[in-house]
């Protein structure tokens, strides 16, 4: 285990924080996390969309959701190569890199025009999360143009004419580059870039989507890096990847009175995440009312009330649980019988699969899981995960604190 964790810390974290630092990928993140608000917008669609439920008078406000929720791609389009730019340190360009981004998205996903163009109509669901990685790609591609054609500039930076007219002119050559390359393969080849896309990454997003991939994409994410101090931000990209248009599916597939299948959903996700990654509210509880160091007490009692609302950094950088040995353990399995439990008392019917987006991941567990399943059984799904997480604690918290409270008393007799 000592070599193990010393492996971990000297050479594995420090790769995989590299790589989460890295200005392509961390311009993924960047973009996801700018656009997550118009993603909450339509969670609390979502809410409200339940007073209507009991009170038919309401007005529908499902709207609200097409046109945040049903618009992140659109969204992602122009976030990442604005995100991009900022990343590459090319400065005074992210706005038109942005909107060339959008261009380019909608050119990729293939619009029909009429004869005189007058009209031009787009497939919304393209809009949604179903083009999200049709969205990434275009994103990254005008990025990458923009960065290649960084270097060749028409008018120099100590030209006396005015920075943004000379940020018009040496942003020229990249757009039309990309609006090139769009009209080739959409208007002139009559190929579907968007189409292509889906195609290529359609097997991997189904491998991804699998029981296995839930597993292991939450149990790294979320349990096993995390406890290394390492954010579950680096895997997020894949994981959102995923599990939006999942959720979009489900969604469509309700609405159309046919069955809801995609379990790997982040709303699916956030059952077993009691307290955050881990499931570390029971331990939290542990800590604030049963242990007997001080130090573990104080501790437990200030991670309280972040850990209900689903916030675990004070706990799992405090406690620590990061690099601990002894409270990583009960970390990793919680972050596997977590998944594992979920996954099968959904594949089995006996807790409903959610279908409407709710990515409000920090309101108290009960309430998530009466939001996002709509069920009694959702409900008790939380109570046996919660007791589960205790039970696996439990001899672990027991042992730290006896651990804790020898050290405290060597402290204080120095």
């Amino acid at each position: 285990m000592d070599k193990f964790m010393t492996w971990m810390t000297d050479k594995f974290s420090p790769k995989v924080n590299k790589i989460a630092k890295n200005a392509w990928v961390a311009s993924i993140q960047d973009a996801i996390l700018t656009a997550m608000p118009m993603v909450f917008i339509g969670s609390f669609a979502t809410i409200l969309a339940i007073i209507k439920d009991y009170w038919p008078a309401f007005p529908d406000l499902s709207p609200i959701s097409t046109f945040s929720f049903g618009l992140f791609s659109l969204f992602i389009s122009f976030l990442i190569p604005q995100s991009v730019m900022k990343h590459k340190g090319i400065k005074g360009v992210e706005k038109q890199a942005g909107l060339a981004g959008v261009a380019f998205f909608l050119i990729m996903i293939f619009p029909t025009l009429s004869g005189d163009g007058g009209k031009i109509t787009f497939d919304l669901n393209a809009f949604g999360t179903g083009g999200m990685i049709a969205a990434l790609l275009a994103g990254l591609f005008v990025g990458l143009i923009m960065v290649l054609f960084a270097k060749l500039k028409f008018i120099s930076d100590d030209s006396p004419i005015p920075d943004f007219v000379a940020v018009w002119f040496n942003t020229l050559l990249p757009i039309i580059v990309v609006l090139l390359v769009g009209w080739l393969f959409t208007f002139e080849l009559r190929i579907s870039l968007y189409d292509i896309v889906n195609s290529i990454f359609s097997p991997l997003i189904q491998l991804g989507s699998s029981f296995w991939g839930f597993v292991i994409i939450y149990f790294l994410g979320f349990s096993f890096l995390y406890s290394f101090g390492i954010s579950s931000w680096v895997i997020y990209p894949v994981q959102v990847a995923i599990a939006l248009p999942a959720i979009a599916q489900n969604q469509a597939n309700h609405a159309a009175g046919e069955a809801v299948t995609n379990i790997f959903t982040s709303e699916a996700g956030q059952l077993f995440l009691i307290g955050g990654g881990g499931a570390t509210l029971s331990l939290c509880i542990m800590l604030a009312f049963m242990a007997k160091s001080n130090r573990l007490r104080i501790i437990g009692k200030a991670s309280l009330i972040p850990s209900i609302f689903n916030i675990n950094e004070p706990i799992v950088f405090g406690a620590p649980i990061a690099f601990n040995p002894i409270l990583m353990v009960p970390m990793w399995i919680n972050g596997l019988v977590g998944p594992i439990i979920t996954w099968f008392v959904m594949k089995w019917g006996i807790v409903p699969i959610p279908y409407e987006p709710f990515q409000l991941w920090y309101l108290p567990a009960p309430i998530l899981a009466w939001v996002t399943t709509k069920s009694i059984t959702g409900l008790l799904l939380i109570v046996v995960l919660f007791v589960i997480s205790w039970l696996i604690y439990y001899p672990f918290f027991k042992v730290y604190d006896k651990q804790a409270v020898e050290q405290d008393l060597e402290m204080e007799g120095k």
